[in-house]
Protein backbone atom coordinates (compact mmCIF):
# COMPACT_ATOMS: atom_id res chain seq x y z
CA UNK A 1 0.00 0.00 0.00
CA UNK A 2 1.19 3.52 -0.59
CA UNK A 3 1.69 5.70 2.06
CA UNK A 4 0.08 9.33 2.24
CA UNK A 5 2.54 11.58 4.74
CA UNK A 6 3.62 8.51 6.33
CA UNK A 7 0.40 6.85 7.21
CA UNK A 8 -1.04 3.70 5.34
CA UNK A 9 -4.57 4.03 3.94
CA UNK A 10 -5.95 1.61 6.85
CA UNK A 11 -4.36 3.67 9.09
CA UNK A 12 -5.88 7.13 7.71
CA UNK A 13 -9.02 5.25 7.88
CA UNK A 14 -8.97 4.17 11.69
CA UNK A 15 -8.09 7.74 12.31
CA UNK A 16 -11.11 9.18 10.42
CA UNK A 17 -13.52 6.25 11.16
CA UNK A 18 -16.22 9.07 11.97
CA UNK A 19 -16.41 10.23 8.31
CA UNK A 20 -16.64 6.54 6.81
CA UNK A 21 -18.96 5.71 8.90
CA UNK A 22 -21.33 8.88 7.65
CA UNK A 23 -20.33 7.63 4.21
CA UNK A 24 -22.27 4.35 4.74
CA UNK A 25 -25.65 5.22 4.82
CA UNK A 26 -25.50 7.45 0.90
CA UNK A 27 -23.36 4.83 -0.42
CA UNK A 28 -26.07 2.33 1.31
CA UNK A 29 -29.04 4.56 -0.43
CA UNK A 30 -27.28 4.62 -3.73
CA UNK A 31 -26.30 0.28 -3.96
CA UNK A 32 -29.95 0.18 -3.15
CA UNK A 33 -31.99 2.34 -4.82
CA UNK A 34 -29.44 2.92 -8.01
CA UNK A 35 -27.17 0.03 -8.82
CA UNK A 36 -29.85 -2.66 -7.33
CA UNK A 37 -32.76 -1.95 -9.69
CA UNK A 38 -30.56 -2.37 -12.64
CA UNK A 39 -30.85 -6.17 -12.07
CA UNK A 40 -33.89 -5.84 -13.81
CA UNK A 41 -32.42 -4.32 -16.88
CA UNK A 42 -31.96 -7.61 -18.15
CA UNK A 43 -36.09 -8.22 -18.77
CA UNK A 44 -35.03 -5.62 -21.84
CA UNK A 45 -33.68 -8.66 -23.45
CA UNK A 46 -36.22 -10.96 -22.52
CA UNK A 47 -39.65 -11.86 -23.30
CA UNK A 48 -40.90 -11.23 -19.33
CA UNK A 49 -43.76 -13.44 -18.01
CA UNK A 50 -44.70 -12.35 -14.59
CA UNK A 51 -45.64 -15.82 -13.58
CA UNK A 52 -41.98 -17.25 -14.83
CA UNK A 53 -40.19 -14.08 -13.00
CA UNK A 54 -37.32 -12.70 -14.35
CA UNK A 55 -34.45 -15.41 -14.20
CA UNK A 56 -37.37 -17.98 -15.69
CA UNK A 57 -38.48 -15.50 -18.55
CA UNK A 58 -36.85 -16.92 -22.16
CA UNK A 59 -33.64 -14.92 -23.56
CA UNK A 60 -34.75 -13.21 -26.71
CA UNK A 61 -31.68 -10.59 -27.46
CA UNK A 62 -32.30 -8.00 -29.08
CA UNK A 63 -35.75 -7.94 -30.70
CA UNK A 64 -37.48 -5.17 -28.37
CA UNK A 65 -34.65 -2.58 -29.24
CA UNK A 66 -34.97 -4.06 -33.03
CA UNK A 67 -39.08 -3.72 -32.99
CA UNK A 68 -38.28 -0.04 -31.61
CA UNK A 69 -36.13 1.01 -34.18
CA UNK A 70 -38.48 -0.32 -37.07
CA UNK A 71 -41.64 1.48 -35.17
CA UNK A 72 -43.24 3.85 -37.28
CA UNK A 73 -43.54 5.41 -33.86
CA UNK A 74 -39.39 6.04 -33.66
CA UNK A 75 -38.92 9.04 -35.53
CA UNK A 76 -41.56 11.38 -33.95
CA UNK A 77 -40.80 10.11 -30.66
CA UNK A 78 -36.30 10.87 -31.32
CA UNK A 79 -37.71 14.12 -33.05
CA UNK A 80 -39.91 15.50 -30.24
CA UNK A 81 -37.47 14.34 -27.33
CA UNK A 82 -34.56 15.96 -28.62
CA UNK A 83 -36.60 19.01 -29.65
CA UNK A 84 -38.77 19.92 -26.63
CA UNK A 85 -34.99 19.14 -24.85
CA UNK A 86 -32.61 21.26 -26.85
CA UNK A 87 -35.07 23.91 -26.84
CA UNK A 88 -35.36 23.97 -23.21
CA UNK A 89 -31.38 23.82 -22.82
CA UNK A 90 -31.00 26.40 -25.67
CA UNK A 91 -34.14 29.05 -24.08
CA UNK A 92 -33.78 28.35 -20.20
CA UNK A 93 -30.24 27.32 -19.56
CA UNK A 94 -29.21 31.11 -19.75
CA UNK A 95 -31.97 32.64 -17.89
CA UNK A 96 -30.90 32.04 -14.69
CA UNK A 97 -27.10 33.01 -15.34
CA UNK A 98 -28.51 36.03 -16.18
CA UNK A 99 -30.74 36.70 -13.02
CA UNK A 100 -27.93 36.04 -10.85
CA UNK A 101 -25.98 38.03 -12.30
CA UNK A 102 -28.76 40.99 -12.00
CA UNK A 103 -29.54 39.87 -9.19
CA UNK A 104 -26.07 40.58 -7.36
CA UNK A 105 -25.38 43.71 -9.46
CA UNK A 106 -28.40 45.00 -7.32
CA UNK A 107 -27.46 47.57 -4.77
CA UNK A 108 -30.60 47.42 -2.36
CA UNK A 109 -31.00 44.46 -0.41
CA UNK A 110 -34.87 44.35 0.09
CA UNK A 111 -35.23 44.50 -3.72
CA UNK A 112 -32.74 41.57 -4.08
CA UNK A 113 -34.06 39.05 -1.39
CA UNK A 114 -37.41 40.14 -2.87
CA UNK A 115 -36.35 39.38 -6.64
CA UNK A 116 -35.31 35.67 -5.52
CA UNK A 117 -38.31 35.06 -3.10
CA UNK A 118 -40.41 35.67 -6.58
CA UNK A 119 -38.71 34.12 -8.80
CA UNK A 120 -37.72 31.31 -6.35
CA UNK A 121 -41.17 30.31 -4.79
CA UNK A 122 -42.70 28.78 -8.39
CA UNK A 123 -40.77 26.05 -7.58
CA UNK A 124 -42.36 24.68 -5.31
CA UNK A 125 -45.69 24.52 -7.32
CA UNK A 126 -46.55 21.17 -7.66
CA UNK A 127 -46.71 19.69 -11.43
CA UNK A 128 -50.37 19.16 -10.86
CA UNK A 129 -50.74 22.67 -9.63
CA UNK A 130 -48.55 24.23 -12.55
CA UNK A 131 -50.62 22.28 -15.30
CA UNK A 132 -53.92 23.29 -14.07
CA UNK A 133 -52.62 26.92 -13.98
CA UNK A 134 -51.60 26.69 -17.52
CA UNK A 135 -54.57 25.46 -18.64
CA UNK A 136 -56.59 27.79 -17.12
CA UNK A 137 -54.56 30.64 -18.06
CA UNK A 138 -54.69 29.36 -22.01
CA UNK A 139 -58.26 28.35 -21.37
CA UNK A 140 -60.70 29.53 -24.62
CA UNK A 141 -63.39 30.41 -22.63
CA UNK A 142 -62.48 32.51 -19.64
CA UNK A 143 -58.65 32.32 -19.93
CA UNK A 144 -56.91 35.83 -19.62
CA UNK A 145 -54.57 35.67 -22.78
CA UNK A 146 -57.78 34.68 -24.85
CA UNK A 147 -59.84 37.00 -23.12
CA UNK A 148 -57.14 39.52 -23.99
CA UNK A 149 -57.20 38.45 -27.53
CA UNK A 150 -60.50 39.20 -27.74
CA UNK A 151 -60.07 42.57 -26.57
CA UNK A 152 -57.79 43.37 -28.99
CA UNK A 153 -60.12 42.48 -31.81
CA UNK A 154 -58.93 39.33 -32.22
CA UNK A 155 -60.56 35.34 -32.51
CA UNK A 156 -59.96 32.94 -29.26
CA UNK A 157 -57.59 30.27 -29.87
CA UNK A 158 -57.39 26.75 -28.45
CA UNK A 159 -53.36 27.04 -27.50
CA UNK A 160 -53.44 23.52 -26.20
CA UNK A 161 -55.33 21.83 -29.29
CA UNK A 162 -52.14 23.23 -31.85
CA UNK A 163 -49.24 20.70 -31.47
CA UNK A 164 -47.40 23.89 -32.76
CA UNK A 165 -47.77 25.89 -29.47
CA UNK A 166 -46.62 22.91 -27.18
CA UNK A 167 -43.21 22.66 -27.42
CA UNK A 168 -43.17 26.66 -26.14
CA UNK A 169 -45.99 26.36 -23.70
CA UNK A 170 -43.88 23.57 -22.05
CA UNK A 171 -40.52 25.33 -21.82
CA UNK A 172 -41.65 28.41 -21.24
CA UNK A 173 -43.88 27.22 -18.42
CA UNK A 174 -41.30 25.49 -17.23
CA UNK A 175 -38.42 28.11 -17.37
CA UNK A 176 -40.35 30.54 -15.40
CA UNK A 177 -40.81 27.75 -12.80
CA UNK A 178 -37.91 26.75 -12.54
CA UNK A 179 -35.00 29.88 -13.11
CA UNK A 180 -34.77 31.11 -9.48
CA UNK A 181 -34.22 27.64 -8.31
CA UNK A 182 -31.45 27.61 -10.69
CA UNK A 183 -30.31 31.04 -10.41
CA UNK A 184 -29.26 30.14 -6.69
CA UNK A 185 -26.17 28.12 -7.46
CA UNK A 186 -24.59 31.09 -9.74
CA UNK A 187 -25.55 33.68 -7.46
CA UNK A 188 -23.09 31.79 -5.00
CA UNK A 189 -20.18 31.52 -7.27
CA UNK A 190 -20.61 34.88 -7.90
CA UNK A 191 -20.41 35.55 -4.14
CA UNK A 192 -17.41 33.61 -4.24
CA UNK A 193 -15.40 35.90 -6.57
CA UNK A 194 -12.84 38.74 -4.90
CA UNK A 195 -14.62 41.64 -4.16
CA UNK A 196 -10.94 43.29 -4.67
CA UNK A 197 -11.52 42.64 -8.73
CA UNK A 198 -14.50 44.60 -8.96
CA UNK A 199 -12.51 47.40 -7.02
CA UNK A 200 -9.45 47.39 -9.52
CA UNK A 201 -12.04 47.49 -12.57
CA UNK A 202 -13.58 50.25 -10.86
CA UNK A 203 -10.27 52.51 -10.19
CA UNK A 204 -9.59 51.42 -14.05
CA UNK A 205 -12.52 52.92 -15.11
CA UNK A 206 -14.51 49.74 -16.04
CA UNK A 207 -18.56 50.37 -16.21
CA UNK A 208 -21.53 47.39 -14.67
CA UNK A 209 -21.35 46.10 -18.12
CA UNK A 210 -17.86 45.68 -18.47
CA UNK A 211 -17.44 43.79 -15.40
CA UNK A 212 -19.75 41.33 -16.15
CA UNK A 213 -17.91 40.48 -19.07
CA UNK A 214 -14.13 40.41 -17.49
CA UNK A 215 -15.34 39.32 -14.16
CA UNK A 216 -18.45 37.89 -13.40
CA UNK A 217 -18.57 36.09 -16.67
CA UNK A 218 -14.58 34.21 -15.96
CA UNK A 219 -15.61 33.81 -12.44
CA UNK A 220 -18.40 31.12 -12.65
CA UNK A 221 -17.43 29.66 -15.92
CA UNK A 222 -16.43 26.84 -14.14
CA UNK A 223 -19.98 26.42 -12.42
CA UNK A 224 -21.54 26.94 -15.52
CA UNK A 225 -19.57 24.27 -17.40
CA UNK A 226 -20.11 21.48 -15.04
CA UNK A 227 -23.87 22.72 -15.18
CA UNK A 228 -24.05 22.55 -19.12
CA UNK A 229 -22.51 19.05 -18.69
CA UNK A 230 -24.91 17.32 -16.41
CA UNK A 231 -28.02 19.29 -18.50
CA UNK A 232 -26.13 17.43 -21.30
CA UNK A 233 -26.71 13.74 -19.90
CA UNK A 234 -30.51 14.96 -19.99
CA UNK A 235 -31.11 15.88 -22.93
CA UNK A 236 -32.98 12.90 -23.89
CA UNK A 237 -35.00 12.75 -20.35
CA UNK A 238 -38.22 14.75 -20.85
CA UNK A 239 -40.33 14.05 -17.35
CA UNK A 240 -43.47 12.44 -18.59
CA UNK A 241 -45.91 13.94 -15.72
CA UNK A 242 -46.17 17.32 -16.91
CA UNK A 243 -46.27 16.00 -20.21
CA UNK A 244 -48.95 13.72 -19.70
CA UNK A 245 -51.30 16.24 -17.66
CA UNK A 246 -51.00 18.92 -20.89
CA UNK A 247 -51.26 15.96 -23.34
CA UNK A 248 -54.51 15.35 -25.18
CA UNK A 249 -55.66 13.66 -28.09
CA UNK A 250 -54.94 16.91 -30.90
CA UNK A 251 -51.34 17.75 -29.28
CA UNK A 252 -50.29 14.18 -29.63
CA UNK A 253 -48.00 14.39 -32.63
CA UNK A 254 -45.90 17.50 -30.87
CA UNK A 255 -46.12 16.06 -27.17
CA UNK A 256 -45.55 12.06 -27.75
CA UNK A 257 -41.93 12.00 -26.03
CA UNK A 258 -39.84 8.65 -25.44
CA UNK A 259 -40.49 8.56 -21.30
CA UNK A 260 -44.58 9.31 -22.52
CA UNK A 261 -44.40 6.00 -24.44
CA UNK A 262 -42.12 4.06 -21.98
CA UNK A 263 -44.87 4.73 -19.57
CA UNK A 264 -48.32 3.75 -21.86
CA UNK A 265 -46.22 1.03 -23.16
CA UNK A 266 -45.34 -0.33 -19.97
CA UNK A 267 -47.90 0.59 -17.44
CA UNK A 268 -51.09 0.63 -19.67
CA UNK A 269 -50.48 -2.17 -22.55
CA UNK A 270 -48.36 -3.96 -19.55
CA UNK A 271 -45.43 -4.78 -22.72
CA UNK A 272 -42.92 -4.83 -19.64
CA UNK A 273 -40.14 -5.89 -21.98
CA UNK A 274 -40.64 -3.63 -24.62
CA UNK A 275 -40.54 -0.49 -22.82
CA UNK A 276 -37.87 -1.91 -20.57
CA UNK A 277 -35.46 -1.60 -23.73
CA UNK A 278 -36.78 1.59 -25.01
CA UNK A 279 -36.07 2.97 -21.54
CA UNK A 280 -32.18 1.09 -21.50
CA UNK A 281 -31.86 2.55 -24.86
CA UNK A 282 -32.27 6.41 -23.59
CA UNK A 283 -30.08 5.54 -20.40
CA UNK A 284 -27.47 4.52 -23.12
CA UNK A 285 -27.81 7.78 -25.28
CA UNK A 286 -27.87 9.97 -22.07
CA UNK A 287 -24.86 8.07 -20.80
CA UNK A 288 -22.83 8.74 -24.44
CA UNK A 289 -23.92 11.91 -24.80
CA UNK A 290 -22.26 12.77 -21.08
CA UNK A 291 -19.00 11.18 -21.91
CA UNK A 292 -18.93 13.15 -25.22
CA UNK A 293 -19.63 16.16 -23.58
CA UNK A 294 -17.26 16.03 -20.73
CA UNK A 295 -14.78 15.32 -23.23
CA UNK A 296 -15.35 18.34 -25.21
CA UNK A 297 -14.90 20.47 -22.25
CA UNK A 298 -12.04 18.88 -21.10
CA UNK A 299 -10.41 19.00 -24.33
CA UNK A 300 -11.80 22.86 -24.82
CA UNK A 301 -11.54 23.98 -21.35
CA UNK A 302 -9.90 22.98 -17.90
CA UNK A 303 -13.05 22.55 -15.95
CA UNK A 304 -14.63 18.15 -16.91
CA UNK A 305 -16.42 16.35 -14.24
CA UNK A 306 -13.38 13.92 -14.58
Amino acid sequence: MDKIGGKSPLQLMRHSWQLYLMMLLPMAVIIIFSYGPMFGVQIAFKEFRARDGIWGSPWIGFIHFKNFFNSYQFKRLITNTLGISLYGLLAGFPIPILLAILVNESLHNRFKKGVQLITFAPHFISTVVMTNMILMFLSVYGGPLNNFLVSMGMERVDFMAKPEFFKSIYVWSGIWQGMGYSSVIYIAALSAIDPALYEAATIDGANKFQKIINIDLPGIAPTIIILLILNSGHIMNVGYEKILLMQNGLNMSASDVISTYVYRMGLENAQYSFSAAVGLFNSVINAILLVLVNQVARKLGETSLW
